[in-house]
């Protein structure tokens, strides 16, 4: 099923990492936020990571995002995917990160899980000319149980350029 990109991305000019997903989850798109469905372990991940709480809202999510310099957004404008399935991804067509990174300050573009590393690399390095460093998954399909310590590891490299 062809869908469409519908979250904006999370910004502002002090940005200086952006973490990017594939596309938003089936939940996301439905809650109109990232990494929504309960089961996700994204938030908890940061919560870990920078020993604070996040509140559950989206306006508390943003807050977040912004007080530690992060910029959240997406690698699909579109594409036809089943569910919320990575392994579907067809017909993908990247969004226009070039304005985005020309608008901040981002020093380091992450990305969650393999899917979105390669889409990065195949369809937004050669625009962007950026390296992107890869970050597990946190999404509940493909992030086993007893993950959280190997999460926390890798998503603390987040830190080194938002303190």
């Amino acid at each position: 099923m062809l869908v469409y990109h519908s979250l904006k991305p999370v910004y502002t000019k002090k940005a200086k990492v952006l973490i990017l997903g594939s596309m938003p989850s089936v939940t996301s798109r439905e809650m109109g936020f990232y990494y929504a469905h309960p089961q996700n372990r994204f938030w908890k991940t940061l919560e870990q990571v920078y020993q604070e709480k996040i509140g559950p809202s989206k306006k508390e999510k943003i807050a977040f995002l912004k007080k530690h310099h992060i910029a959240l957004f997406d690698v699909l404008k579109s594409c036809d995917i089943v569910n919320s399935s990575d392994v579907s991804i067809k017909n993908p067509i990247p969004n226009d990160l070039v304005s985005l990174l020309n608008k901040t300050e981002i020093q380091a573009i992450f990305t969650t899980g393999k899917k979105a590393y390669e889409l990065y690399k195949k369809f937004c390095y050669p625009v962007t000319n950026r390296d992107a460093i890869p970050l597990p998954s946190t999404s509940p399909l493909y992030c086993p149980k007893g993950i959280e310590e190997k999460l926390k590891e890798a998503y603390t490299q987040i830190r080194k350029f938002t303190d």
